[in-house]
């Protein structure tokens, strides 16, 4: 019996890890459609919602006043979710034709986004974090792919910022979305990418549907595109950079948060799961959404399984140490926190893998018992850094 549990288990974690991608890249190498891509300026919606950013609203509205795009073409609208401190008065000080300001009660992020998109005016959604500082074209690149009137939605580029006080996660955030990246090019290339960041994407305004509670907002609003029949694409030039968490328990909160709200968000959107009618995209999100975020169940069966089978061969006796030595660097990871040997990738990124596990068994116990989470208050650093 351990056997069969060892090679399922075993087979499972590889086709999710290295067989899926592998089949992603050559379908994107075989199977191309291109976007047909021009340098359009459609009037534009900035949309953010914030609860308690007192601290970087005043850099992001700058940071967005500063973008290379036609100004009388852009507006803001920033719909504060019941903020108790200074969001509204610091962002209030810059309200104008371009920035617009919902003091609203609190009604969780879901109900902010609605109330800022029914306040918007533009042909073009862009949804966007508080705390995410955009490059200087990132508008336009974001944009452009809008001119093919098949593309409904464009993903833009999430980069994390880089810094000696970044965090012990750090390292392993930003490994996780340079592979995230990578597949966003060969799904996007070869047809749809599985879904956006909420960072930096953008949706056409006629597709876009009340967000539901208890979700992941950007995962369930990009997705909608996909089930309207249009494509969601990938923007590799749009880039929003954001600070990577200082400190793995504000990480670890903000993943059960976060995976919590994506399984629910999977639910919602699980006709997309059909392959009868959304074909290869129903795989892609299959193994994304669901088996990279229950991977925690073959990864423990594995290890269970392999300690019954020390003595069925040398085999057996090296995955075993090799798992072992796996779990050790992340335990030597979480020791050493905040020091240079913690930041080492030998141990920061096994560190990093076992959080997000860890993270997303606990998520995954939230939504078997249905917790939802519809309010969240986020914890930043002082200020914002490039």
């Amino acid at each position: 019996m351990s056997v069969y549990v060892f090679w399922g288990a075993l087979a499972l974690i590889a086709y999710t890890y290295l067989i899926f991608p592998i089949l992603l890249a050559l379908r994107g190498m075989v199977w191309r459609r291109p976007v047909q891509a021009a340098d359009i300026e459609p009037t534009v919606s900035m949309i953010i919602a914030a609860y308690n950013e007192a601290d970087t609203i005043a850099a992001k509205i700058e940071n967005l006043l500063a973008l290379d795009y036609p100004p009388d073409r852009l507006e803001v609208v920033i719909a504060s979710d019941g903020s108790d401190d200074d969001t509204v008065a610091v962002a209030s000080r810059y309200a104008s034709e371009r920035i617009r300001v919902l003091d609203l009660p609190r009604l969780g992020k879901a109900g902010a986004l609605n109330e800022a998109v029914r306040a918007s005016r533009g042909e073009i959604l862009v949804f966007s974090d508080a705390n995410s500082m955009y490059a200087p074209d990132a508008i336009r690149a974001l944009v452009r792919p809008f001119a093919d009137p098949t593309v409904g939605g464009v993903a833009g580029n999430q980069r994390y910022l880089s810094g000696k006080d970044a965090g012990q996660t750090g390292a392993g955030e930003r490994s996780y979305w340079s592979f995230d990246r990578l597949l966003k090019r060969t799904q996007s290339r070869a047809g749809n990418t599985i879904s956006a960041t909420g960072a930096i994407y953008a949706i056409r305004r006629t597709l876009f549907q009340p967000v539901p509670e208890g979700v992941t907002d950007d995962f369930v609003t990009s997705t909608r595109v996909i089930a309207q029949g249009y494509r969601l694409v990938f923007a590799p030039d749009a880039v929003a950079y954001e600070p990577v968490a200082h400190s793995s328990d504000i990480e670890f909160g903000r993943k059960v948060r976060v995976i919590t709200r994506g399984l629910r968000g999977v639910l919602v959107m699980r006709e997309l799961l059909n392959p009868l009618r959304h074909g290869f995209y129903a795989v892609q999100l299959l193994t994304h959404k669901v088996l990279r975020r229950l991977m925690f169940a073959p990864l423990l069966a594995l290890l269970a399984a392999n300690f019954f089978l020390w003595d069925e061969g040398l085999f057996y006796r090296l995955t075993l140490l090799a798992q072992l030595g796996f779990y050790g660097s992340a335990l030597l990871g979480w020791a050493w926190q905040g020091t240079r040997w913690g930041r080492l990738k030998v141990f920061a990124i096994p560190f990093y893998f076992c959080v997000v596990y860890a993270a997303a068994l606990l998520a995954t116990w939230n939504v078997l018992r249905g917790q939802r989470i519809t309010r969240w208050t986020p914890q930043r650093q002082k200020g914002f850094q490039s």
